[in-house]
Formats: C-alpha cells, structure tokens, sequence
C-alpha cells in the first residue's frame, strides 16, 4: 500500500538522527530536562543477594543523581472510557467490573484506577515522590483505536491534543506517545505524523489487535512505514486476547479469577509475545528494517521464550526472513523493565528481594541487550513506588542503571544530542 499522500515524511532517518527535524517542540523540553533536579541524592543500594552494599547505584556523577525517564506510564481520557463502556469493550468492563467489587480503588476525579485521568499536580506529585523525572505518557486499553472510523478518528485525536496541552504545562516532566485511529491506517499514519511534527510527540502505543486483526497485517503497514520514516518508536501493549482464546484458554475458574488470568494475570504476556514474534514472521522488520518496537512487562514471554523461536525458525527454514529471530529482537525490539506490585500492593510485600522479577531483568537484558533496556513503572496500574525501589536495590551495576534509566530512552528518542546542548547552554549562562 503507498501511504506517500498519508505520511509526507522522507525516508532514511534512523532513530536518534535528525532530532531537531523530528522534534520541534521537544527541543526546548529536553533541555529542561537535562538540568533539572529538584532531587535529593538517592541512598546507597544495599544489595539484596548479598550482606554487603553494592555501591551508590542512584548517583551520575556528571549532575549528582541519576535521572529517570519512564516508558509505560498510562493516562485515560474520559471520553474514550464512556464510549468503550458504550461499546461493550471487553477490558472496559472488565475495569467497570472492578471499579463496582473495589478490586481497584475509583476515583470519581481521577478515574479507576485512580490517577489514570490525572494529568496535573496529583500525577507530577507522584513523580517527585518516587524519583521520577520524566513520563513518557500513553492512552492505553481501553482505547478508541478500533472504534467506528469517524469516532475513532475524533477521539484519538482528542486524546492527543489533551495530552499536548498537559506537556505543555509540564514541559519538563511529561513526554507523549500518540494515541492512533488504527482501524483507519491512513489516517493513524497522518494522525502519527500530526502528532510528532506539530505537537513533538515522540512515538506512538498501539494496544495489540485491533478488533481480532494483528499488526502483521498489511493493512496496517502505513503506521509502520510513518513511524519508520519519522524516525520513532512504536510501544506495542497488550489487549485483552481475542473473544476465542479467552473462551478457550482462560475460562473454567471463578469469574475474577478466569478474567485477571485473562489479562494481567497471564492472557496479555502471552498474547503480545505472539503478536511480537507475528510481526517478525510476517515481515515487517524486513520491509520496514528501522522501525523499533518497544515492549514491556520484562519483554512480555519474549525473554523466556526467544531461544526456542531462534531455533524453530532458522535462516532458509523461516519463510524466507533475511535474519534470525534473535537477530530481530536485538535490532528491532526493546524491553521494558518492572517490579510487579500492583499499584494498591506494598512494595516488597510479597518479595522484599524481587527476586523472579530480577530474573525476569536478566532474561530481558540477555535476549536483546543492555543497551535496549528501558525504565517502566505501569503507572497508575503498576505501583510507581515498587518500580523504583526495584530499581534502586537490584544489583546492577552504575553504567548499566544509567543505560537503563535514560541513556537508551535518549538514544532511541533522539534526546541525547538535545540533552547535552541543553545542558551546555545552562553551564554557559
């Protein structure tokens, strides 16, 4: 499909290059970024499989803390929620269901879970609180991207300019990933473009299928063609599984608990990991070799599966694919680091050492390297505190945490060159 009338972007940028072309409004807001502290040093990490302490992990030595950029961090728009409502979303009720037994806490102002509508004072507060300087925010499911094309198109696209009018309030602490009309291709690639040229967005979150129909579908390659041609990443997040495989795979228990296995429980890791490896066998990567797929929740099942897919699918015996998959994953993925807790769990309640998700983090970083890890803490769904005391305690060492709490975020955004010109012109003033 030829999208040259739905994406007027030249070919050839790869990430991180062309960052002033790329990002216009964001320029100034990175520079903001790279001289802001307003932190107190962080403690020394004491390390948690063993007595001794294991450095002072939290300080850069060039600005005095390490700063934190993080990925997967959530808003909502009211709107889109009531219309999903309307719609029979399936996680929609699933949320609504939760909302009525307190599963999850509500807040009539800020939405359930509590703080997804807010894009003010109460979320920057949580920031400051837990030592987070920069959110990367998303509207995730449930979303308007596979509604009816026009309603679609108009809340997507409300969703995005209320989200560029919170950054600019924020410039500092807030970044935007798009929201996209995805059940109209042509118009996510233009809405994609929109949002990265006049609002300085940068990237866009795609939650799974639209509508039972994956992403490997070339139906959907314009957004992949835009997002490659601008230079920005696409985080792909989980959706509730197709009506079939939950029936299938997921029911039989109590209802709470055949609906959480559905989602977070299990449902969502296993589906988005399909969808990862759907995108690869169907070619994207190979027509579209730049673009860069972010996926979170320690990589979803990629980082405990990877090695059996790289050989079930060899070079000659895979279709026809020109690399292999590991090959693919350390050229074309990202993954997302987390703690685990829920946000209404006390951090280190149930594992002080978070031990399984340290050994999810080592699964992450050895199947796509060091250098495509990212930050994530799932707010407000995953508890911020928990991410950061995760962070701040597992033994990894001082380059490694800074490559992960903003050195590849810079990289594969484009902001590192931003950051250090800022930085440059505050030593100079």
């Amino acid at each position: 499909m030829d999208i040259r009338h739905t994406c007027n972007v030249s070919k050839g940028h790869s990430n991180g290059i062309d960052s002033d072309r790329r990002h216009g409004l964001t320029m100034s807001r990175v520079a903001k970024i790279s001289i802001s502290t307003g932190k107190s040093n962080w403690p020394v990490a004491v390390g948690i499989f063993e007595s001794k302490p294991l450095g002072v992990f939290m300080i850069n030595t060039t600005n005095g803390r390490m700063k934190i950029i993080a990925f997967e961090e959530h808003y909502g728009l009211p709107a889109i929620y009531d219309a999903a409502i309307k719609a029979n979303d399936p996680y929609a009720l699933v949320l609504d269901r939760m909302k009525k037994s307190g599963v999850f806490p509500n807040d009539p102002k800020t939405g359930c879970p509590p703080g997804i509508f807010d894009l003010g004072e109460g979320r920057i507060a949580l920031m400051d609180d837990a030592g987070i300087d920069v959110q990367i925010l998303s509207h995730a499911t449930p979303s308007a991207e596979g509604f009816e094309p026009s309603l679609a198109r108009e809340l997507t696209r409300q969703a995005n300019d209320t989200l560029a009018a919170a950054i600019s309030k924020y410039p500092e602490r807030l970044l935007g990933f798009a929201t996209l009309p995805m059940v109209d291709p042509a118009a996510a690639a233009r809405e994609l473009e929109r949002t990265v040229r006049d609002l300085g967005f940068v990237g866009a979150l795609i939650n799974g299928h639209i509508n039972g129909r994956y992403l490997d579908d070339k139906f959907f390659w314009p957004v992949f063609e835009c997002a490659e041609s601008l230079g920005v990443p696409i985080y792909l997040h989980p959706q509730m599984p197709p009506k079939p495989v939950v029936d299938t795979y997921y029911s039989g228990f109590t209802p709470e608990v055949s609906t959480f296995l559905a989602i977070a429980g299990l449902g969502w890791h296993i589906d988005t990991g399909v969808h990862s490896i759907r995108l690869i066998l169907g070619g994207v990567f190979d027509r579209f070799p730049g673009l860069q797929i972010i996926v979170g929740h320690n990589l979803e099942i990629l980082s405990w599966s990877a090695w059996r897919m790289d050989y079930g699918f060899p070079l000659k015996k895979n279709g026809g694919l020109k690399r292999t998959i590991k090959e693919y994953l350390r050229q074309n993925f990202y993954g997302g680091i987390l703690a685990g807790e829920y946000m209404n769990q006390e951090p280190g309640a149930m594992d002080k050492s978070w031990s399984l998700a340290y050994q999810a983090y080592l699964s992450v970083r050895n199947t796509v390297g060091i250098d495509r890890v990212l930050f994530t803490t799932d707010h407000p769904y995953g508890s911020i505190k928990a991410a950061q005391l995760f962070f701040e305690q597992v033994p990894i060492d001082v380059s490694d945490k800074e490559k992960i709490a903003h050195l590849n975020a810079e990289r594969l955004l484009g902001l590192a060159a931003i950051s250090r010109r800022g930085a440059g012109r505050a030593q100079a003033a």
